[in-house]
């Protein structure tokens, strides 16, 4: 078994006939899911996805894959392939086709209409885009595609075969096998083991619960416990959910009918895509049931059900203001209930109990994961990855779409079901498929691109790391005025704190050892403005530290007079 090794260096050229493997994302981590395939000198990518901000990444809205790697050759990318909808497989893509705009799109019909809506978000126009359903094949260049229907927690999920002249590679997306789903639409395991009879040089398997045993729970198994909710409802319920989880909607929208309740959307996501997806038939909406959120006002509370963005915490969703009171027309009584109908994704954890807190201070019940069956995770579980493995019974697996943990679970059932050669890769690491072998030969340059605002990548790991200072240590700015004629302080040190325990202090026991020290450097010959700025930081750096146990962020400002 391979490991990732962070000394690797910039891989070789590419054998002839050989077929090399990049993720620029969703190796190692939850989100940013892009894997760039190239053959006879062509490109084609597998999904171009975000990864949302945790804590320790203040004031960023967004994290995309790295193009660095692939930049100068965009003009070779055959297409993208979209394996479905959620935004950690499509959400970068506005920002690759800002670099080329003319690459054909590939993917089902809900995908590409989510995405649409997006570009038009962005306004892109709307590139050459193949609708394909599963059983399609189509061919891009020297890549042979094939797709296939999976079931996952968004409908219209692909999984594609790939086929090249370095042999067949099955990539699954995001996929369980959900054998009663609400649509009918299964994992097709047949075609799985159909392609595991032509033989499988490659697969890249999707290792989000790859640590959770047996199967994953049924979308069904969730109808009884709203059932059960809306029976016990008294007043007002808002449901929490992600904005493209439809079949959670469907489930949502058929128990109100059951109950007589009139059914409204809160949050602009919610709004577009359940439009989206009833338009195109794969949400049906009862007769009657569905009102304009301002409408609410006008009912009784028994009789209202929202259903709202929010379910991660996220500062700005329509839950997050509800919670904190700040919604301009949907307030909390004592008495409503919350369901929060998600996962949690890791590093969400307390973003969510602060809704859930803020939720149950105003009065309301709010039912979660955590007290009751509200949630089914939209990943395979260890006993369905085996499942896949003993029918497909892969040459190579490569496994994608976790974290390190995850991957290596995966790997692990893997190997238990006689797969001899598993190649853990992460970001960057370059796996080449040449002669039926699968191994690692390089890695490529593969950071994070952050997103703020209208700023894309101009934000560093660095600047991150003074936002994080400067939130929790404050600063302190010291402006002094020096006499170009005499070298002498001629003015200050006037000093000011923000942030922390030293606002408004007087600072006068580091007046006097700041002028010294800077006598101190004059006469020493540093009269460079930015050496006596730094002798100014080192010495109130010291001092604070000396004095209070803080390590704020120093501004020196040094000015000759």
């Amino acid at each position: 078994m391979s490991h990732p090794h962070p000394e690797l260096s910039t891989p070789a050229e590419l054998p002839k006939g050989g077929l090399r493997i990049t993720a620029l994302g969703g190796l190692g981590e939850v989100g940013r899911n892009m894997t760039v395939f190239e053959y006879d000198d062509r490109l084609l990518i597998v999904d171009c996805g975000v990864l949302f901000p945790e804590d320790h990444q203040p004031g960023i809205d967004l994290i995309l894959p790295d193009f660095d790697s692939i930049r100068e050759r965009l003009d070779k990318v055959e297409a993208l392939v979209l394996t479905h909808g959620h935004e950690d497989h499509i959400g970068a893509t506005p920002y690759l086709l800002r670099e080329r705009g003319d690459i054909p799109l590939v993917g089902s019909e809900l995908t590409l209409a989510l995405l649409g809506s997006k570009l038009r978000e962005h306004r892109l126009r709307e590139t050459v885009h193949h609708v394909v359903k599963e059983g399609d094949k189509l061919s891009f260049g020297p890549f042979d595609l094939e797709f296939i229907a999976v079931n996952h927690s968004i409908p219209d999920a692909l999984a594609v075969a790939i086929r090249t002249g370095a042999g067949l590679v099955l990539h699954t997306g995001d996929f369980k096998m959900d054998q009663l789903p609400l649509d009918g639409r299964i994992t097709d395991l047949r075609a799985f083991a159909r392609l595991g009879e032509e033989g499988v040089d490659l697969f890249l398997t999707d290792s989000t619960n790859a640590e959770v045993p047996g199967f994953t729970t049924s979308e069904k198994k969730i109808a009884p416990v709203l059932e059960q909710v809306f029976h016990e409802s008294k007043q007002r319920l808002i449901v929490a959910c992600f904005a493209s989880h439809v079949h959670r909607v469907q489930q949502v929208l058929d128990a109100a009918v059951q109950h007589n309740r009139k059914v409204a959307y809160v949050g602009r996501s919610m709004v577009r895509n359940m439009a989206i997806a009833r338009d195109l038939g794969y949400l049906h909406v009862p007769a009657g049931v569905l009102i304009d959120a301002k409408e609410l006002a006008d009912l009784a509370p028994e009789r209202q059900v929202l259903i709202s963005t929010g379910s991660q915490g996220e500062p700005l969703s329509a839950l997050s203001r509800i919670a904190q009171r700040n919604h301009h027309f949907v307030h909390i009584e004592e008495g409503d209930t919350v369901v929060l109908a998600s996962s949690l994704i890791p590093g969400n954890e307390n973003a969510v109990y602060r809704v859930i807190n803020g939720l149950a201070r105003l009065g309301a019940r709010v039912v979660h994961k955590g007290n009751a069956l509200v949630h089914v995770s939209g990943h395979a579980s260890a006993g369905e990855l085996l499942y896949c493995y003993n029918i497909v019974k892969p040459k190579n697996v490569l496994p994608v779409h976790g974290e390190i943990r995850h991957m290596l679970a995966n790997a692990e059932l893997a190997r238990q079901t006689g797969v001899e050669n598993v190649v853990i890769a992460e970001d960057g690491v370059v796996v080449d498929l040449v002669d039926g072998i699968a191994s690692v030969v390089g890695k490529v340059d593969c950071g994070y691109v952050f997103v703020d605002g209208s700023s894309v990548g101009d934000i560093t790991e660095s600047d991150l790391k003074d936002r994080r200072i400067l939130g929790e240590e404050g600063f302190i700015s010291v402006i002094v005025v020096m006499d170009s004629v005499s070298g002498k302080v001629a003015a200050g040190p006037e000093i000011h704190a923000r942030g922390n325990a030293l606002e408004g202090s007087s600072f006068e026991d580091i007046k006097q050892p700041i002028i010294d020290a800077l006598d101190r450097a004059v006469s020493e010959g540093n009269t460079d403005s930015y050496q006596l700025q730094q002798t100014v930081r080192r010495v109130v750096g010291r001092w604070v530290n000396n004095t209070h146990r803080r390590r704020p962020m120093i501004i020196p400002v040094v000015i000759e007079a």
